[in-house]
């Protein structure tokens, strides 16, 4: 088995998997697939198109991609590629650098209203296509970080839901590539040649540095102790509620080991 093929085939059981394990794709689901043009978003295309082409089940895939208004942004290579291997995509311009800009102090990281901004147009554009769930791209890293942040940051044991219904009850959100390792990813990518583009976003050389910070401590603790991502990551659907200081609640504490509240 060539390279490519053994990447696609580790990619296709790993996100075949998390569909499965959480029902996130149906018999007649029509499947919004956020594609900002990076290295997540084509590996979600890619491989759910895959899973789509071998499926027993029937779903339609449509990707969006959002244009923030950041200068310099560009879609043509979207576009190309898309057209060239049959997608259906659309592009959707929406004034979010304006807002950034009009909400935003400078030293305030955008990321975070950046990511609601785009959420709230993706559900515009769902509901408007007919869509049924809307695919994103984040992965294996982006959960744990997640988790991590909300702990030390926030006093919160709360990471990313596999499958999330909005508040209005008009999407749902899943999310494929959760038990994907982010290193998995770039290794594909470099190996696919999908034209990733650049957000253009004025403070990308600047990300998030509490992000930055767990991301960098996290690869140190994988050298160290090999695996340690991985549990992490299994400690989301492994939690026990009676050593939790959940105070007051005597129901959980009744509950055998690994009951859920």
């Amino acid at each position: 088995m060539k390279e490519l093929e053994r990447q696609e085939h580790h990619l296709r059981s790993l996100t075949g998997k998390a569909i499965g394990d959480f029902s996130m794709i149906e018999d007649g689901d029509r499947v919004l697939v956020a594609l900002s043009g990076g290295k997540d978003s084509w590996t979600l295309l890619h491989i759910l198109e895959l899973l789509r082409r071998r499926a027993p089940i029937r779903f339609d895939l449509v990707a969006v991609t959002v244009h923030p208004g950041f200068p310099g942004f560009q879609t043509s290579l979207i576009e190309a590629y898309t057209k060239q291997y049959g997608y259906s995509w659309q592009e959707v311009h929406a004034p979010i650098h304006e807002l950034l800009l009009e909400k935003l102090t400078p030293e305030e990281t955008p990321c975070a209203l950046c990511s609601r901004l785009r959420r709230g147009v993706l559900y515009t554009r769902a509901v408007s296509l007919g869509c049924t769930k809307i695919a994103l791209g984040h992965h294996r890293d982006d959960f744990i970080e997640t988790l991590l942040l909300n702990q030390l940051f926030n006093g919160t044991i709360k990471a990313m839901a596999p499958l999330l219904r909005s508040d209005d009850g008009r999407n749902i959100v899943i999310r494929p590539l959760m038990y994907v390792p982010e290193s998995t990813i770039v290794a594909f990518v470099s190996a696919a040649g999908f034209p990733v583009t650049c957000c253009a976003c004025p403070s990308c050389g600047d990300p998030d540095q509490k992000r930055v910070a767990i991301k960098k401590q996290l690869d140190i603790w994988e050298r160290e102790h090999p695996g340690i991502k991985a549990s992490l990551m299994a400690s989301l659907g492994n939690v026990a509620w009676r050593h939790l200081a959940l105070a007051g609640n005597r129901t959980v504490q009744a509950l055998p080991e690994r009951s859920m509240p």
